[in-house]
């Protein structure tokens, strides 16, 4: 099974150490995940969460309005996701703890970077291993599992590029994505001058999912911003 579209998933990271925050980033950005929001207390990452809507939070527990045992029980009274501890606290009592208040994973400080990521990758699809749907649009639909477009009975590959950018357009359905963001889901984190390259893609997709690619109803322009897909019942 393809978990790119796990890449996509919005993640918040509480640390007040801004060296370690600055190192999470670096490390998540090269595995491929863009969407991101740090917070260096409870209080930050509170507000953070109440309007960046996390689908993972990576918590410190030593923060300086409190500890992240107790943020864990905020975030998870607010919305139930994955919660991970990356802490220098290696204490069995505090291991216990984190497991015993539903922490899916806890890793020591120093850690290695390959580790942070198999770990977070392994919670992911452990988590969201259900949430790859076949799509329907106004005249086909896509099977991210199987990577294809089913129209007129007939089954159609995307390309791993397509694939790209047809799960950063489903996972903002029915909103606009602009061409940077299309470009950085398709490209990674240099996506400057793939606008051209982005454009080619847009029209072999609209090919295999539209019945007229001359006059689209499901992957529509936002002239000037971006693009927008159309999905039936969302």
């Amino acid at each position: 099974m393809d978990f790119n579209y796990l890449k996509q998933k919005r993640i918040l990271l509480v640390d007040d150490e801004q060296e370690i925050l600055d190192m999470v980033l670096s490390i998540l950005n090269e595995d491929g995940f863009h969407n991101i929001q740090t917070a260096k207390s409870m209080k930050e990452a509170i507000l953070a969460a109440n309007k960046f809507v996390p689908e993972l939070a990576i918590l410190d527990i030593m923060l300086p309005d409190g500890d992240g045992f107790a943020l864990m029980e905020q975030l998870k009274s607010q919305a139930d996701y994955p919660i991970l501890f990356l802490t220098a606290r290696g204490e069995d009592e505090d291991k216990f703890r984190g497991f015993d208040l539903g922490a899916d994973d806890y890793i020591v400080k120093p850690f290695l970077p390959k580790e942070l990521t198999y770990r977070i990758n392994a919670i992911l699809r452990r988590s969201y291993k259900d949430e790859n749907p076949i799509v329907k649009l106004y005249n086909s639909e896509i099977d991210f599992d199987r990577a294809e477009v089913i129209k007129d009975g007939e089954h159609i590959a995307l390309t791993a590029k397509e694939y790209d950018i047809l799960i950063a357009l489903y996972h903002n359905a029915g909103h606009i994505v602009t061409i940077d963001a299309l470009c950085e889901a398709a490209w990674g984190d240099n996506p400057f001058g793939y606008q051209n390259s982005l454009m080619a893609h847009i029209c072999r997709i609209r090919e295999k999912i539209e019945k007229s690619p001359s006059q689209p109803v499901s992957l529509i322009t936002i002239k000037g911003l971006g693009y927008k897909l159309i999905v039936e019942g969302k």
